[in-house]
């Protein structure tokens, strides 16, 4: 069947054409995060929001929104940010009546992923979210009968013709393309949108994808906005001390999967740290203690060298860590996708030059038939091996006027072939798989100004193949050798569990997301690894909490897939181990102040020897401690607050310290004291806190509401020590 080409329409052509032929009942799919195209659904949904005769469901992941403020003090301070950082990125409108109560009954939000926290207190969302993998979700969605799907799209000329990327989005998109497209074969009606966006990056890969995939392709330049742009995050002390513990988990000549925030960038950064300052970092290892602690296991497992061979990244997400460890000269191992060639360059017989004697060991491995096909052919010579002048047809291959025959199995003609047709060194090599990204403004700067042959390492595929090894085993496992899967949960039990994505009262917290896909690759893979990072403790209304716990309500990760748990005070090497074991290991890494009862718990419950004792050298696991660690290496400018720059100015740091220091001590006993602080704080504005006053807009406040205003501001400034 031949394929149609796609209709050029604009946004409200587009959502008449969907009203037309899908009726009164709407379903819709968008991708997660950057990918969604705001201007469409703004339009269909403003559409539906009028009309109640019409139905709209949503199917997303990930519905960005810009930092709101919930008082004065807060606007003053996000406010001028909002509109520098996010000026002309639209708002989703249904994202906005969410949070106003105004959401239309005939409008269902269906999610399956969020940003942490995000729709804690709503019933609506809490009620409506799809617990999925993110490899199973264009599956789930289609047993909701969805019918159309959408999402911005990057678009180039090349060769005269227009072709068109998934780019930070090709993660559900190109299962979505293809199974919309085998449906309409059938008669069966689905629908295609991608909407172009000049600023998007053009990514390659499997993300590279032709006109005639869409139904309808809207191309405006008005509508060419400004992408979406997370903040970095502060990276603190214990964020650091994970990332530290992490950093020599990874093997040089691996894999490498992070994700998104301080963690990530606290990975990130220890990585570069080992590569590009490795005296300093071996020299924090020692003073730490982790080289004494964990030596076995980091010669085991991981290491603490430089980077010569270097990693691969195969993520889901390409996060901006990914980039700096690219730039730190980390991420730089090539992979190629030819099972044979990988495979030999595993075992150190093929880097970059080709040698004559590469088909012969190819079909000595049995990793290439000794008769050629042109599928053969094609694969070789993608990566390089046959010249690229060479030709296929009828059975021969055809070089510099000279005919060959396929069949290699002939010693002389695989002679001749191997003389005559081999190219002379491997191309089209990637240091990282992903399947979507978003990030901060440079970030995609970066990547849009990037050269063509540098960003091609960079490729973009869907979920089902970043996140699994299903579908083409031997060469994903061949190239994610010593794969080390770094993942973020937020509770752990001392047995094993792992809980990331609900409260054990069913309160939905972010979703489960691709976490359990890389569990399972790094238990499927011989030499992968699971690293499953907990922060230690948290502040919940004031009072400190361990999430490490005996027993909890949730479980994401059950124990029988247990692997590495690293906290800020350890790394607990927990697979393979016996309850006791587990426990000790958990023990070892947990909170002191959480120790003991923990202890008490194991020995009531007869999971630990009565007479056990946590050693003495784990005893010490507090702040003050990780904090007196790293001190000395911070006054050398080592572990900065923002490793990889900020969006904030140097003022706005410190006036954000000083907020999160009020908003800290107001949720709990510390508040009592507010009022009798008030009274001693000064009349005249210090010097030293004029830029800050200036900054909010409080310089000289002129109405009681902004003398109030001004009050809590200098009260947050004596809470953080400033006056």
């Amino acid at each position: 069947m031949e394929n149609k080409q796609p209709l050029y329409l604009d946004v409200e052509q587009t959502v008449d054409h969907i009203i037309d032929n899908f009726g009164n009942d709407i379903k819709i799919g968008m991708p997660l995060g950057l990918g969604k195209p705001v201007p469409l659904i703004n339009a269909l949904y403003q559409r539906v929001k009028k009309d109640p005769a019409l139905r709209l469901t949503i199917y997303t992941a990930l519905s960005l929104e810009k930092p709101v403020w919930h008082s004065d003090l807060e606007r003053r301070f996000l406010e001028p940010v909002v509109n520098r950082a996010w000026e002309g990125v639209p708002d989703l409108d249904y994202l906005m009546d969410l949070r106003k109560g105004d959401l239309p009954t005939n409008v269902t939000i269906r999610e399956l992923f969020c940003k942490a926290g995000a729709y804690r207190h709503n019933p609506i969302m809490q009620q409506n979210f799809m617990s999925t993998n993110y490899t199973h979700t264009v599956r789930d969605c289609d047993a909701y009968q969805n019918d159309i799907f959408a999402q911005i799209i990057a678009k180039k000329d090349k060769d005269g013709d227009t072709i068109y990327s998934t780019s930070c989005n090709a993660d559900t998109a190109l299962e979505t393309l293809g199974k919309f497209r085998r449906y309409n074969q059938k008669g069966i009606k689905k629908l295609s949108i991608g909407m172009v966006n000049a600023n998007l990056p053009f990514m390659h890969g499997d993300a590279e994808v032709p006109a005639d995939i869409y139904d309808i392709i809207i191309d405006d330049p008005d509508l060419n906005y400004p992408l979406f742009q997370t903040p970095r995050q502060p990276v603190s002390v214990p964020d650091y001390m994970i990332g530290l513990h992490v950093s020599t988990l990874i093997k040089d000549g691996g894999t490498l999967q992070i994700g998104i925030g301080a963690l990530g960038d606290a990975i990130a950064y220890g990585l570069n740290l080992r590569n590009n300052q490795n005296e300093a970092y071996r020299k924090l290892l020692d003073h730490s203690g982790i080289s004494a602690t964990y030596g076995d296991l980091i010669n085991s497992v991981g290491g603490t060298g430089t980077f010569e061979e270097g990693l691969y990244g195969s993520t889901e997400m390409l996060v901006d860590g990914f980039l700096q460890l690219y730039k730190g000269g980390v991420i730089k191992r090539k992979v190629y996708h030819h099972a044979g060639v990988q495979r030999l360059i595993n075992e150190g017989k093929l880097k970059d030059q080709i040698p004559p004697e590469i088909l012969a060991w190819m079909i000595e491995q049995e990793t290439l038939h000794p008769y050629l096909t042109r599928k053969d052919f094609e694969a070789l010579q993608h990566v390089g091996v046959f010249k690229a002048e060479a030709v296929y047809a009828n059975g021969e291959i055809i070089c510099d006027g000279r005919r060959f025959s396929a069949l290699l199995a002939d010693a002389e003609n695989l002679r001749a072939v191997s003389d005559n047709c081999l190219g002379s060194a491997l191309k089209n090599g990637v240091v990282l798989t992903g399947a979507f990204f978003i990030g901060p403004k440079d970030f995609y700067d970066t990547l849009n100004h990037m050269p063509e042959e540098e960003q091609n390492q960079f490729e973009m595929t869907g979920v089902e193949v970043a996140n699994q090894l299903y579908g083409n085993e031997t060469l994903r496992a061949l190239q994610r050798k010593d794969g080390r899967f770094c993942n973020t949960g937020m509770k752990a039990t001392v047995l094993g569990h792992v809980s990331s994505d609900m409260l054990e009262d069913g309160t939905v917290i972010s979703g489960v997301g691709g976490q359990y896909n890389f569990v399972s690759m790094a238990h499927a893979l011989p030499d992968g690894r699971l690293v499953m990072m907990i922060k230690g403790t948290r502040q919940e209304k004031g009072k400190t909490l361990s999430n490490i716990v005996y027993n909890y309500g949730n479980v994401t990760i059950p124990r029988h897939l247990k692997d590495i748990i690293v906290t800020e005070y350890g790394i607990a090497d927990l697979r393979g181990k016996c309850d006791q074991d587990v426990i000790k290991a958990m023990l070892n890494i947990t909170d002191a102040r959480f120790q003991e009862a923990l202890l008490s718990e194991a020995k009531k419950n007869n999971k630990i020897p009565q007479d056990y004792e946590i050693p003495e050298q784990f005893r010490h696991n507090t702040p003050e401690r990780l904090a007196e660690t790293l001190k000395a290496f911070k006054a050398m400018g080592l572990f900065p607050d923002f490793p990889f720059g900020s969006m904030f100015t140097d003022v706005e740091l410190m006036i954000a310290y000083a907020l999160k220091v009020l908003k800290a001590k107001a949720a709990g006993p510390d508040a009592e004291s507010f009022p009798e602080i008030m009274k001693q704080l000064p009349i005249e504005i210090p010097d030293n806190l004029q830029p800050f006053m200036v900054r909010m807009g409080l310089a000289a406040p002129a109405t009681p509401e902004e003398m109030q205003t001004h009050k809590m501001l200098l009260l947050a400034f004596r809470l953080a020590g400033f006056c």
